[in-house]
């Protein structure tokens, strides 16, 4: 199987790209800040997914690849909570955005939790 076949994968990859059309719309002042810092993590978890899926042969290495990937997708809900803080997104789309990432930290996890169903080989 692609990584890109994911669900995890694909779930970040609309994450990340709706935040790049919502971040769109953000203040000039903000684009070498909140602007470049959310699109870069929210871009990051689908380039650690990707990763660690490629190094499924090394179960500690397949770990911690995905270990970033959740750090890069809890870092990007921190940047949506600057957002929201500083007016930029509505609550709606905060509510929403979040509960995406929610959704993708779940699915990184049980890929965490599951390495074997993934191909990782057992130690």
């Amino acid at each position: 199987m692609d990584f890109k076949k994911l669900l995890a994968y694909q779930k970040a990859f609309d994450l990340a790209m709706s935040i790049y059309e919502i971040s769109k719309s953000f203040p000039k002042e903000e684009t070498y800040s909140l602007t470049d810092q959310i699109r870069r993590s929210s871009r990051s978890v689908n380039a650690n997914l990707s990763e660690s899926y490629r190094k499924r042969r090394y179960p500690k290495h397949f770990i911690s690849k995905l270990t970033d990937a959740d750090g890069e997708n809890s870092e990007t809900s921190t940047w949506l909570d600057f957002a929201f803080a500083c007016e930029y997104i509505s609550i709606e789309q905060h509510k929403d955005l979040s509960h995406q990432g929610i959704e993708v930290g779940k699915l990184i996890n049980y890929m965490i939790n599951n390495p074997v169903k993934f191909g990782v080989k057992e130690e």
